[in-house]
Order: C-alpha cells, then structure tokens, then sequence
C-alpha cells in the first residue's frame, strides 16, 4: 500500500475526480459570476461588455449599502445570540433532569424547511389574528404594532425568526463539544472547592474556544449571506427596510432581469465575505490553543 502511495500518478488518480467536481461545481460557476459581473445581460439576450461599470455602480448605489448594513446588522445579532446558546447548551451538558427531552425541544425548529418557519412567524406577526398580537391585546395593550410592516420594527421581527430558526443548530454543537471534556477535569475542580460558573468560565468554555471560534464564522458567513426567511416573509419589504444583501441580488437578477448587476452583486457579496470571513478568523486567532 505504501508503494502505491508513493506513485505520484496513482495519488493524481485519487485526487483529479474530486478536484474535477470542485473546481465545476464551485470555482467554476464563482469566476462565471464575476464573468457575468462584466456584462450587461437580460438573461436572455446577447451579453455586451460593459467593464466594471457594474461594479461602480454597485459602489454608488445607496439601496445596495443599506441592504448590506442590514446584513452586517444580522451578522452581529447571530454572533450576539451564541451567548445564550452557549449558556443554555452549559445547561443542557450539566446533567440536569428533562435535559434529553429539552435537546429535542430546541431541534425541533431544524426539523423544518424555512418556508414552513416563514408561514409560523408570519401567522405569528399577523396583526389582525396573530398569537403575539392576542397576548399583547390580552395584557392590556392598546393598538400593538403591525410588525411586519413597520418600516421600524420589521428587521427585528425577523431577526427573532431566524435565531429561533439557528438555536438548535448551536445549542447541539457547543453541547457535543462541552461533552468531549474529560469529566475527570470537571472532578478534579469541583475537589479543589469550584463552584459551576466558574467550572463553565474557567475550564468548560477555554476548552471549547476552538468550536465557539468556529461557531462565530459560521454565524456570520451565514447572515451576511442570508436569504430564504427574509424573502417568504416581506420579499424585503416594507420599503426595503428588511432587505438585505441576498434579497437585493435576486431581485435585481430575477425581478428586473438585470443578470449583470446581479451578477456584480453577488460577486461583491463573495468578496465581503471572505474578507469578514478573514478579519474574524485573525481577530479570533490565539498563539496556543489549549489542549486536554
């Protein structure tokens, strides 16, 4: 096996298939869009050159910067929320009773499509019929907003539906890896007199950096990128006041069939992100990580 391994042909072999289907399925259809990004194209159409006054008008454009602090704003409400998911996952990973049955609970929102989660929250919001409305009328309140088309309150609204929709994605992964630590370490502070916040401060969470590290990339990558809840739910609106990066691109790829600014769009959504995606991975980065 060894002999076979070190035949360089035979490692090429292995590994053109996988590259092939990379370099198709992900760089290719990338350099196509930046491509597209280029060209004044209906869609349909013949393509026609236009440079990079895509891209300069993409930098003027002042709908495209409000849909893009939209999606900076739900990064930092994503990265925000990890917080009470790390601390209801210290919980959940601390032996108390129902933890099992409470797991289940905050997965159920993963079990569904985002569709299906769209529809709940939008019943939920309905201003006229809607659960959060009933209860705000049923304590007293007088004339309860219409959330989904409050230019000021319907970014929030969703932001609610999608950190609901992503808990029990992170709630289970902070909770597999607090459940990697040798419970002997957990012992041995509890012998030394440590009480459970600082057993969760001082050796559960150092020990679990890497995956919050991860967690916050992925977190922001993510929102920056996000798109099915916000258009199911107003389509960006009121006003484009939910709008956001996404919602923009493909209105303005499949709405106004203008595929070449979507294109550029969507190029410049790439870049942002691997240039945030690189700032947070050096802001995070640590000389040691700790090891058990």
């Amino acid at each position: 096996m060894n002999k076979v391994m070190s035949n360089k042909a035979v490692i090429a072999l292995y590994v053109l298939p996988a590259f092939i289907l990379i370099v198709a399925l992900i760089y290719g259809p990338i350099l196509i869009t930046g491509y597209y990004g280029l060209m004044d194209w209906n869609g349909i159409g013949a393509m026609t050159f236009v440079g990079l006054e895509n891209y300069t008008q993409l930098i003027k454009d002042a709908q495209f910067w409000q849909s893009a602090y939209h999606s900076f704003l739900l990064a930092f409400f994503s990265t925000l929320s990890l917080v009470p998911y790390l601390a209801i996952s210290l919980i959940l990973a601390g032996k108390i009773k129902g933890s099992d049955l409470l797991r289940k609970i905050y997965l159920i929102p993963m079990l569904l499509s985002s569709v299906a989660i769209a529809q709940l929250w939008v019943k939920i919001y309905d201003p006229n019929n809607g659960m959060l409305n009933s209860f705000l009328t049923m304590v007293g309140v007088e004339n309860p907003p219409a959330w989904l088309a409050d230019t000021n309150l319907v970014l929030y609204a969703i932001f609610v539906a999608i950190l609901w929709q992503y808990a029990g994605f992170y709630i289970i992964i902070y909770y597999a890896a607090l459940k990697g630590i040798p419970e002997s370490l957990v012992e041995a502070a509890k012998i030394d007199g440590a009480n459970p916040v600082q057993i969760a401060y001082k050796i559960k969470v150092p020990l679990i950096s890497g995956v919050i590290k991860v967690t916050v990339v992925l977190a922001i990558v993510g929102s920056l990128k996000y798109f099915d809840l916000i258009y199911v739910m107003t389509g960006g609106g009121p006003n484009g006041a939910s709008e956001v990066i996404a919602s923009y691109m493909y209105k303005k790829a499949f709405d106004t069939f203008d595929f070449g600014y979507g294109s550029a769009i969507a190029f410049f959504l790439l870049l942002i992100t691997l240039v945030v995606t690189w700032i947070t991975r050096k802001l995070t980065a640590s000389e040691d990580e700790i090891q058990y």
